[in-house]
């Protein structure tokens, strides 16, 4: 037989084995999933602490939402190229702006008197005969001149180019005396020539006159036959050019017959042959005195 003692711890040993192979009581359902559903934590590698228990309060100000990254702010690179992209832009601007001014204040500040035949002139802009292969137009008709066979009511036919420039010049306010006498103006372009040779105002090219606003350019002028191919009014006189910016009447470029812009225009808007810039006829107020028609 074994010793008391030895049985005794027979006794306990089997009890114990027992008490640990009974199953333990079910949990209520509310609680059940908190445990069933709950990830073991991961521990750190040996030797290194884990960041939520050695520095919680940086672990909590590392995460951001995606909300909150979404109004965070470029990065340095992002912010340095926008602003390099603004500057250029506002560069462009600035220079297309300098060069617009540039083409409309080269030279002295212009007169009442020139500043209104620019603007006159720039405000016809776009007009075109009607019907628009004809020349019937309503320029020619304001001086009574060409021929209306074949025009609606108002509009009278011929080349106009004279005619539209005259016209301009009236409307301003400049000295227009609109004949067919020798020295007058009319629909002819060697018209402009003879007003400026009569009025001290004609400046041939290569006189060293610089053109302003509102003169008359002369092209392809010939006293011998006494004829000119075209007439224009003067708008700028850009540095560097090889002739003025112009407004055409009767010009030929976007249309039959038509009122249009000409830059740097040191031949003439025309198709016929010749037709180079030959000078400049400056308007006449009439205030000026002769003695200083010149200008």
């Amino acid at each position: 037989m074994r010793p008391v003692a030895a049985r005794t711890a027979l006794v306990n040993s089997r009890a114990m084995r027992r008490t640990r192979s009974r199953a333990l009581p079910s949990l209520p359902d509310h609680l059940e999933h908190r445990f069933t559903d709950a990830r073991p934590l991961q521990e750190p590698a040996a030797g290194r602490a884990h960041p939520a228990r050695a520095h919680p309060a940086r672990a909590q100000l590392s995460y951001t939402s995606p909300r909150s990254r979404r109004r965070m702010r470029p990065g340095p690179k992002r912010h340095r190229a926008r602003t390099a992209l603004l500057v250029v832009v506002s560069l462009l601007l600035l220079a297309g702006a300098a060069v617009e001014i540039a083409r409309h204040e080269s030279g002295p500040a212009l007169s009442p008197l020139r500043a209104r035949i620019v603007s006159i002139a720039e405000s016809q802009l776009g007009y075109r005969t009607d019907p628009p292969d004809s020349y019937c137009n309503k320029f020619s008709a304001y001086w009574g001149s060409g021929t209306a066979t074949g025009c609606p009511a108002g509009l009278r036919s011929e080349e106009w180019c004279a005619d539209f420039a005259a016209w301009v010049w009236q409307k301003a306010g400049a000295v227009v005396v609109y004949h067919f006498g020798t020295g007058d103006l009319n629909s002819a372009s060697y018209s402009f020539y003879q007003w400026g040779v009569a009025h001290g105002t004609w400046h041939p090219v290569g006189s060293n006159y610089t053109p302003q606003p509102g003169d008359a350019a002369v092209y392809g002028l010939d006293v011998t036959t006494q004829t000119a191919v075209h007439v224009a009014i003067v708008t700028s006189d850009p540095p560097g050019e090889k002739g003025p910016d112009v407004v055409n009447g009767d010009g030929d470029r976007t249309g039959f017959s038509v009122v249009e812009t000409g830059t740097d225009q040191f031949k003439a808007d025309v198709h016929s042959p010749g037709g180079l810039l030959s000078g400049y006829v400056s308007p006449t107020s009439p205030a000026t005195p002769a003695s200083a028609r010149s200008g």
